[in-house]
């Protein structure tokens, strides 16, 4: 009578153990395992073809394989620019490691911002070679791309001069736009970092 007293009371304690385990799985594989399914998909970069500050082509093909962190600048701002280039060379530290991650700057001043204007800009924030490009080419093509194919506000008057996005945008291996993050607000920062660190170890994200 006692076994089987025991051998009935050992599952019944076994269960919310198990119940718990089970739910634990869950969470890992729907929250961690599946993160992929938290980023959303807000198109692919669309066909173009500009300008390094190496004097080299660079097209939309040259973002598969990499992912990406996006932004858009200009060398003679005195604004935002200078802070969201500072931001994207401590990016390019926190991602030293990590030959996957790539930097990317469009210049929305493509009349001043010349391969040797933004050669001399890249010098003076350390930009490593390979790893962090800066891009000119016609104004109109790059304001077309930033409007339809980023998504985002670009403009040019004689009344306020250049006004442009403050934001990155990630990219992923095949092209295409997962996130915008606001540069000026740190916990959206480091939403950026994490989810690129997300599309880094998932590459069929």
């Amino acid at each position: 009578m006692k076994r089987r007293t025991l051998a009935y009371i050992i599952p019944v304690f076994l269960l919310p153990l198990l119940l718990g385990v089970g739910i634990l799985g869950y969470w890992y594989y729907t929250v961690r395992l599946e993160k992929k399914i938290l980023l959303p998909h807000y198109g692919a970069v669309p066909s173009f073809s500009l300008t390094t500050e190496r004097a080299e082509t660079y097209t939309h093909r040259d973002f598969r394989g990499n992912v990406h962190i996006v932004d858009f600048i200009f060398t003679q701002c005195g604004g935002s620019c200078p802070v969201m280039s500072s931001k994207m060379h401590d990016l390019q530290d926190t991602f030293s490691i990590d030959a996957h991650l790539k930097l990317l700057s469009f210049s929305v001043d493509p009349v001043n911002d010349t391969p040797p204007v933004l050669a001399g800009y890249a010098e003076s924030y350390r930009a490593a070679s390979g790893r962090w490009t800066f891009l000119t080419g016609p104004r109109d093509t790059i304001f077309s791309l930033i409007r339809g194919g980023f998504h985002l506000g670009v403009d040019n008057d004689s009344t306020n001069g250049i006004m442009h996005s403050e934001k990155f945008v990630l990219v992923d291996y095949d092209g295409e736009i997962r996130g915008y993050y606001d540069s000026g607000d740190e916990q959206s920062m480091h939403a950026l970092i994490s989810d690129a660190r997300s599309l880094l170890r998932n590459t069929d994200q």
